[in-house]
């Protein structure tokens, strides 16, 4: 494999969002030549980001498990840790790092209830650790500054983001901010100016085309702290109640078509009830294919809707609560196989009964059959106005999700006929699988074959090698 210039070579995949969780500059614009205001605003910023920083980041943690890493909090001098359920959840044991590269064994010692995407690490054999202090009860404001201190895909400890609080649903208990929160920052802090905890960084929403947007969010103090107390109590549970999937197509009440007419459907007391938050579903199935495109909204103005597809080995393959606007649910997701697939249709409160509407379509290319196996994704696009910019060195790039299994083998091929092609794949946990620049010395389109290591969505990244690559390009992932 010829690499083109080794400063690009090793240019790592999570370098692209690295870049987009750092700290954004402050442009001054002057509009009188002594007007001297704005650059001492910029400079009272800078020292407040630093204070923050220094009083904090001490205190957040890296947790890493078999199967994922995220961030977490050390909230008590002798190693209580506070993370979330996701980050954790299938593992008793995990190891945590801490600001000073110092390693410790943590055992998990509990979970939120009622589906509370929350978790307790215990380090052991931990003493006089330094604390994040917690943040007034209902001290938070729309508007204003917030700062996240997380470790992006696993690869960046330590790393800084600012931002504001743009939204408080109270109803939920969350905090909405446009701080860079990307995978890896889960469980970490979302703090205020004084570096006092105000969330727990669980989630981000995000378009088809994934990636941080600026809207992030985080699980607000007045939902942690019962958790906590239940914790030092001894009453929390010592297994994960996060939603999980009651069901295979086998348990569907309905066989539903794609592209069909959208259900009409009704939850009320009579229906399946999820054991772990009380909440009703109805459960439908549909024949999928492998590397098929499947966009399924659940929309109703009388409940909250939640959507969970399984897969035909009754794995999950996504769960959403309102990406489909409001309180609206929407699952776009690539298929993983030939099979029969169930859609839950539930609620995101316990015993919310009404009506809904149910639509499954399939969208895109996916699934075209071809010499080299399933289409599992394939995308014509332009480098060009509206692409994202790695602020690193200038160079665009597009963002492209698909659904893998653990064990499969694939081929990824990016070709252009205008620019020097640059290609990532990246896994489930945001780590770097592996990346190409040029198929030979006289090609600079890129090819990867690839074994996926774990089941899961993963992400294409399509870049150029340097700032001037512009033009078309398609994205094939067989």
């Amino acid at each position: 494999m010829g690499w083109k210039r080794s400063p690009r070579v090793m240019r790592s995949a999570i370098a692209v969002f690295a870049a987009l969780s750092a700290n954004s500059l402050s442009f001054v614009s002057f509009t009188h030549p002594f007007q001297l205001q704005p650059a001492f605003a910029q400079d009272t910023d800078e020292k407040t980001n630093i204070r923050v920083y220094e009083i904090a980041s001490p205190a957040v943690v890296s947790i890493e498990t078999d199967d994922a890493t995220g961030s977490g909090s050390i909230i008590s001098p002798d190693g209580l840790v506070l993370t979330n359920a996701h980050v954790v959840e299938g593992a008793s044991v995990v190891t945590v790092i801490l600001a000073d590269s110092r390693r410790f064994q943590g055992d998990v010692i509990g979970y939120g209830d009622r589906g509370a995407d929350l978790a307790m690490v215990k380090l052991r054999a931990a003493s006089n650790l330094p604390t994040i202090r917690f943040a007034p009860p209902s001290s938070v404001k729309v508007g204003q500054r917030t700062f996240a201190i997380g470790n992006p895909f696993g690869r960046f400890q330590g790393t800084f983001t600012t931002g504001i609080v743009s939204r408080i649903d109270r109803e939920k208990g969350l905090i909405q901010t446009d701080a860079a929160i990307n995978p890896g920052n889960s469980g970490g802090p979302l703090l205020n100016s004084q570096g006092e905890l105000i969330g727990v960084n669980t989630a981000i929403y995000t378009r088809n085309d994934g990636g941080n947007i600026g809207i992030g969010f985080a699980i607000a103090t007045e939902q942690v702290q019962p958790f906590i107390v239940a914790v030092r109590e001894g009453r929390a549970s010592t297994n994960s109640q996060r939603r999980q999937s009651p069901v295979n197509a086998n348990g569907a009440s309905q066989t539903i078509t794609l592209n069909g007419t959208p259900i009409q459907g009704s939850l009320t007391q009579g229906d399946n009830v999820l054991s772990s938050d009380d909440t009703f579903f109805d459960i439908y199935s549909f024949a999928g294919k492998a590397g098929q495109s499947v966009d399924i909204a659940m929309t109703s103005t009388q409940v909250d809707a939640y959507l969970l597809l399984v897969g035909p080995d009754g794995e999950e393959i996504a769960q959403d609560d309102d990406s489909g606007g409001g309180s609206n649910a929407r699952i776009v997701a690539t298929l993983p196989e030939d099979g029969m697939y169930a859609i839950v249709a539930n609620t995101y409160e316990s015993q919310e009964t009404g009506s809904y509407q149910l639509q499954a379509r399939a969208v895109g290319n996916g699934g075209n059959a071809s010499a080299g196996g399933a289409t599992l994704l394939r995308e014509e696009g332009i480098l060009g106005p509206g692409a994202s910019v790695l602020p690193a060195d200038g160079s665009l790039y597009q963002e492209y999700p698909f659904s893998g299994r653990a064990g499969q083998s694939i081929t990824l091929a990016l070709e252009s006929p205008d620019f020097d092609t640059y290609l990532l794949l990246l896994a489930p946990d945001g780590r770097k699988i592996a990346e190409n620049d040029d198929i030979s010395d006289n090609d600079s389109n890129s090819l990867l074959n690839v074994t996926l290591p774990a089941t899961g969505q993963y992400r294409v990244i399509v870049n150029s090698y340097d700032s001037s690559g512009r033009g078309r390009y398609l994205l094939t992932v067989r």
